[in-house]
């Protein structure tokens, strides 16, 4: 009985890792909405077609515990990094902490890897895209560099701050899929040889979109202000807010509650009003 035990509980996590591999494969090629339980179980080479609940519950869960699986090797990359830079480091190099620990992660799963399509696929479902960039926001590390980013642009407007953290977000995570995509089927991919290649490029691209000049129609036409929202943490790795930051004018009363609400929970939803 004893030595049964082991058996059963190795057998059981190669199921799991099985079932993460294929749902992995299937959500990136398909869509998170477009593949069923069953497929992933019949994928994944389990002749129990309710191996995914069994092993997981619900398809929210799954996908929770792919993007766990992934969390622990992206961190460990960004905390080598911001370990390695000065508090008062210049925009290049905060950027740099925020592309590579995804451009080298995806380096080393080799090709053909899945994650940056999938990763592309949860944030643009509203099902899940909650949930991915909530847990994101658990990395300290991760807020950390956004931190250092807002540092390093004092004169840009709050406003324009928030709609580029969604553009770099956006120009990281899909290029990063397209470039999946077109090495897992052989295409060419330009004149980036490597993962390493490519995040050059994507810091190059992602430092120009911040320092961009902004016109007077842009910098004077944005009469929006925020609310904040607690109980929805709407970020991620490559939308991520100084939570202190808001567009609010210091000493209100609105920007008081605004800073306490900061303080008790760092990852907030910021919702944008016209």
């Amino acid at each position: 009985m004893t030595a049964a035990r082991p058996l059963r509980t190795e057998r059981a996590s190669t199921t799991r890792d099985s079932i993460l591999t294929a749902a992995e494969r299937l959500y990136a090629e398909y869509g998170v909405f477009a593949v069923s339980n069953r497929q992933v179980s019949e994928a994944a080479g389990q002749g129990n077609n309710a191996a995914v609940g069994y092993h997981f519950g619900t398809k929210t869960d799954l996908v929770r515990a792919i993007e766990e699986r992934h969390r622990a090797p992206i961190e460990a990359h960004r905390e080598r990094l911001v370990a390695q830079t000065d508090h008062n480091a210049d925009l290049r190099v905060w950027v740099s902490c925020l592309v590579r620990p995804l451009t080298d992660h995806l380096a080393d799963l080799g090709n053909p890897s899945w994650y940056a399509r999938f990763a592309a696929q949860a944030m643009t479902d509203p099902a899940y895209h909650g949930f991915v960039v909530k847990d994101a926001l658990s990395s300290s590390s991760l807020v950390e560099v956004v931190d250092g980013i807002n540092r390093c642009l004092p004169d840009l407007p709050l406003a324009i701050r928030f709609d580029r953290n969604i553009m770099a977000r956006n120009l990281l995570m899909h290029s990063c899929a397209d470039r999946e995509r077109a090495l897992a089927t052989g295409a060419t991919v330009a004149t980036r040889t490597s993962w390493q290649a490519a995040g050059m490029g994507l810091i190059d691209a992602i430092v120009g979109m911040w320092l961009a000049p902004v016109s007077r129609s842009t910098r004077g036409g944005d009469s929006r202000r925020v609310t904040v929202d607690q109980d929805k943490c709407v970020s991620s790795g490559m939308c991520v807010m100084n939570a202190a930051e808001i567009f609010e004018e210091p000493g209100t009363e609105r920007a008081e509650g605004t800073r306490k609400a900061a303080a008790a929970c760092p990852a907030l939803a910021i919702h944008l009003e016209e």
